[in-house]
């Protein structure tokens, strides 16, 4: 039988999947093969047998299209996060992070989506893109990962939305 957990988090993907579809017209589908866990850490050596398709439908929890080929999404449903401890370390925080990039390559746009229950939802995306920003996100220092930006969801992509879509595929 499935758990709860589980069940909170692949609604939560396929809430994800949902909007990113509504919102740039495009089809994003919840992946159902796992996710990066394939291909991710050490899995990575599978790549050297897959195709770049192959590949990108095999990372992360949400299968973006052809005109985002270099996005790696992860999304996390939890009941709490301590935002406190994004002060310090936050292990919670650092999972998810770890897990995202797992599955990422060099050139991937990753961005982190996260919902805390009854707090609302988020997004973490490297500082090393420029993303526009306001008064209204928090900068967070992983010592293994490098510098992040969580942002509000919706503040986020009312901010960021092209420039996300830009950053995903770039001009060859």
């Amino acid at each position: 039988m499935t758990s709860k957990s589980k069940i909170k988090g692949s609604s939560y993907e396929r809430d994800v999947a949902k909007f990113l579809s509504s919102h740039y017209g495009e089809t994003f589908i919840r992946n159902i093969s796992g996710s990066g866990a394939y291909i991710g850490g050490t899995n990575s050596f599978r790549k050297a047998n897959l195709t770049e398709a192959m590949i990108r439908h095999a990372k992360g929890d949400v299968v973006p299209p052809e005109s985002f080929n270099l996005l790696n999404i992860e999304c996390k449903s939890y009941g709490s996060l301590e935002f406190h401890q994004l002060l310090n370390e936050c292990r919670q925080l650092e999972a998810w992070l770890q897990q995202l990039m797992d599955a990422s390559d060099d050139t991937d746009v990753n961005i982190l989506f996260f919902k805390i229950t009854r707090r609302g939802q988020y997004i973490a995306v490297q500082a090393t893109e420029p993303w526009v920003t306001s008064s209204n996100y928090v900068s967070y220092n992983s010592a293994k990962l490098g510098q992040w930006m969580i942002y509000d969801f919706d503040n986020f992509f009312k901010l960021n939305s092209l420039l996300l879509k830009t950053l995903s595929n770039p001009v060859k």
